[in-house]
């Protein structure tokens, strides 16, 4: 099968009302993800210990009664969105709007945006699978012994640089698509009052969140602590450190609060 081939299935695929439904299924665990960092991050303000990152929020429905049928729901769902990201990879955004998504040009920044989301997704997905099956493992835990490991050497620390300058751009970027109200152009309706606050307020909260990440990865790296390497949940508590930190951690909550509402509008107004 030639690539063109391969492209023209992928096209066909994403042509089909059901694969668009099953795609869509995800916006709402993607939602449910965020209400639950929310939730954490308001504990975390409250002085109640716990970890504000996806694998808290995962660990919180490990914890409820049918956690594992609900955590094998989330995996589907993000596994979902993530093969719709795939096939944007390869036909450029919103495949599902035109029967020619296969000849057309599509710009590489938008496949490779499209790319990272999906690798986003799976890793989230493969991080439920594990907690159903029982492996439960700190994530912060997780960041900080990579770290660790890529710090040995001057080649693992460059690494650490770059992915943390990506994390850095891609959270700089969140934010300016909030500010601007660009997600606007994600959307099959203008969107309105309601659906514009809750995006506004979501891309700008979780991009600087994820720019502080990104930035804690580089100045762990330059200064060889890899217990400052702990991703987005180390990010959340840095930002309650100072006088006014719990006050910004409740902003920090609403604003992923926020987010989650956005995905749930996602579920029936993105466009595909």
């Amino acid at each position: 099968m030639s690539y063109q081939d391969f492209k023209g299935a992928v096209n066909q695929a994403t042509g089909s009302r059901v694969v668009e439904y099953v795609a869509r299924s995800g916006y709402p665990v993607n939602g449910i993800l965020h209400l639950l960092i929310a939730y954490l991050i308001v504990r975390i303000a409250m002085g109640v210990s716990g970890e504000a990152d996806q694998t808290g929020a995962l660990a919180t429905i490990a914890a409820q009664r049918g956690g594992n049928i609900s955590l094998w729901i989330v995996a589907f769902g993000l596994f979902a969105l993530a093969a719709w990201r795939l096939a944007e990879t390869v036909l450029g955004l919103h495949p599902g709007e035109c029967t020619d998504a296969d000849e057309r040009h599509s710009p590489l920044l938008n496949k490779l945006k499209a790319f990272g989301l999906a690798l986003v997704y799976c890793a989230l997905a493969v991080t439920a699978i594990q907690f159903a099956l029982g492996a439960h493992r700190r994530g912060s835990e997780q960041a900080a012994g990579l770290s660790a490991r890529l710090m040995q050497s001057d080649a693992g620390k460059a690494v650490l640089v770059v992915t943390g300058i990506v994390i850095a751009v891609i959270g700089g970027y969140f934010a300016y698509k909030g500010a601007s109200r660009k997600f606007l152009d994600d959307l099959t309706v203008p969107g309105g009052r309601l659906i514009t606050v809750l995006g506004v307020s979501g891309h700008v909260a979780e991009g600087a969140v994820l720019s502080l990440a990104g930035l804690s990865l580089i100045a762990a790296s330059f200064l060889s602590e890899p217990a400052r390497a702990t991703g987005l949940d180390g990010a959340v508590k840095a930002l309650g450190h100072g006088e006014f930190g719990k006050t910004i951690l409740i902003v920090a909550a609403l604003g992923f609060a926020a987010y989650g509402l956005y995905s749930f509008a996602l579920t029936r107004y993105a466009r595909m």
